[in-house]
């Protein structure tokens, strides 16, 4: 059978990834912080766009002329012409313009001005940062180096010291053997071990140790109590401390209860961890994309548009695309820019009526959550919000991840308003969260000297009606940073 080549026509449809639309996603995908920055980075690429100071009233007018048509005042006909012209110049009419982008939302209720009101002073355009009078935060290394600089008897001393301190962990412990620091520094383990009993005493408590027992030791030795009880408990019975058996400590220390429960309340005082005063782990504020507040008996959403940037089109720009004698390249070039600046404002005035969309939807779902709280959260999937809205669960989950919700319950991410269902024996389903929540419950409410095992727990929840499994509670326990009942038991 011989081959042939052939010629065919056929017709298909196939999205394009047009640039406006990735622009648009990117976009979209940003929560009200990194929206702020993208704005802001946009406005120093592109030199049409600019910021609105408050209270610019002859701009507002400029804008009210290029968004509507009919609006018209003899003081400001000047303006409106150049407006006219701008708009045709960039190739599109004032109706086009009106219909693709809602230049008064986007300038009224998408945009927010300086709040802070001085009076009738006016607040001074450059001041000092509030981060010019903020300490710097002193790093574990830093602080021992600082110390190891009194404390070196000599260079070789001093770089044996920087070796350890540069083999610690964020816990404060050594993680390299003598051997190791040895070979690094040219010197032999006993002066390793001379420089590192020097780094020991060095502040915090129990840096530079090994292991937890160790750890423990240098902090006891550093109160005074290296041959207390509480010593012998870590230098030699931590394990059994580690199993809460008191009646096996009181025989191996040969001491009545009381003794015993005085010397392990020494050991809860010691820090396993003696640098975590020196984290440099900085807290993470979380600024909500999204309030939903109860106003008399229904719930409003509103956007959070505080911080965002209010932008207008800069009036020498937009003067030199209607100048004549303008070179075809200069306008050219700004073009473009008007492209980019439009597709900016467009692209922000969709993002957050897509944002209040899903919102609203997800709330409609969940209004019990808001009436009652966490347990009568409802299961709910990407696809559920993703029918009600006729879009794709793509931008469901762009939507929702990495930005936030204010609600009378709390701040919480959009995601998590999606959950996977729990059966019940009958009735509907439930949330893993109620369910977390319910587990959180029962273990908050239990005897601390008889804690519940898993399986107990499970039995507890069959009577509740909720069908689940152990190593689903379990998984569920672990999620919630709880330990097992061994690790939750307390000896008195």
């Amino acid at each position: 059978m011989a081959m042939e080549l052939n010629i065919n026509l056929k017709q298909s449809q196939v999205m394009i990834m047009t640039p406006q639309l990735q622009f648009a996603i990117k976009l979209l995908q940003l929560n009200q912080v990194e929206l702020t920055e993208e704005i802001y980075q946009e406005m120093m690429e592109n030199p049409l766009l600019e910021l609105t100071p408050p209270g610019d009233s002859a701009e507002a007018a400029g804008q009210q002329a290029l968004s509507n048509p009919d609006y018209d005042q003899t003081a400001d006909s000047k303006s409106k012409s150049e407006t006219d012209q701008f708009a045709e110049v960039a190739g599109e009419t004032k109706e086009k313009i009106q219909e693709e982008i809602d230049w008064e939302n986007y300038f009224g209720e998408y945009s927010s001005s300086p709040s802070l009101s001085t009076g009738s002073q006016e607040i001074p355009e450059e001041q000092p940062s509030f981060d010019t009078f903020t300490a710097a935060r002193t790093s574990l290394s830093d602080h021992l180096t600082w110390q190891l600089s009194f404390s070196a008897v000599s260079k070789a001393d001093f770089a044996r010291g920087e070796a350890i301190i540069g083999n610690l962990n964020e816990d404060g412990y050594l993680v390299a053997s003598l051997e190791e620091l040895a070979q690094m520094t040219d010197s032999t383990t006993a002066e390793v071990s001379e420089t590192l009993a020097r780094v020991q005493e060095m502040d915090p408590a129990g840096v530079g140790a090994r292991n937890l027992a160790e750890c423990l030791l240098l902090q006891l030795r550093r109160l005074g109590q290296e041959d207390s009880m509480a010593a012998k408990i870590v230098g030699f019975h931590l394990r059994l401390l580690e199993k809460k058996d008191l009646p096996a400590l009181c025989k191996a220390l040969q001491a009545d209860k009381e003794q015993v429960a005085l010397a392990i309340e020494a050991v809860r005082a010691l820090d396993p961890r003696p640098a975590r005063a020196y984290a440099q782990n900085d807290p993470i504020y979380v600024t909500p994309d999204v309030f939903v507040n109860k106003v008399g008996d229904e719930y409003v959403i509103t956007l959070n548009d505080d911080g965002l940037p209010r932008l207008k089109f800069n009036k020498a720009y937009r003067r030199m695309l209607t100048d004549n004698t303008a070179s075809e390249e200069t306008k050219k070039y700004l073009k473009e820019k008007l492209k980019g600046a439009q597709n900016l404002i467009r692209g922000i005035s969709q993002r957050q009526k897509t944002i209040y969309r899903v919102a609203e939807c997800i709330f409609r779902f969940q209004l019990d959550f808001l009436d009652k709280g966490v347990d009568y959260l409802k299961p709910l999937v990407l696809k559920d919000v993703a029918e009600e809205l006729g879009c794709h669960e793509s931008t469901i989950s762009r939507v929702t991840t990495n930005k936030y919700v204010g609600t009378p319950r709390g701040v919480f991410e959009l995601k998590y308003f999606f959950d996977n269902p729990i059966s019940r024996f009958q009735g509907d389903s439930l949330s893993s969260e109620s369910v977390k929540n319910r587990i959180k419950q029962i273990i908050s409410g239990e005897d601390h000297t008889k804690p519940l095992s898993d399986q107990r727990i499970v039995e507890i929840l069959h009577g509740s009606n909720i069908n689940i499994a152990r190593r689903t509670v379990a998984k569920y326990r672990e999620l919630l940073g709880l330990g097992s009942s061994a690790e939750r038991k307390e000896m008195f």
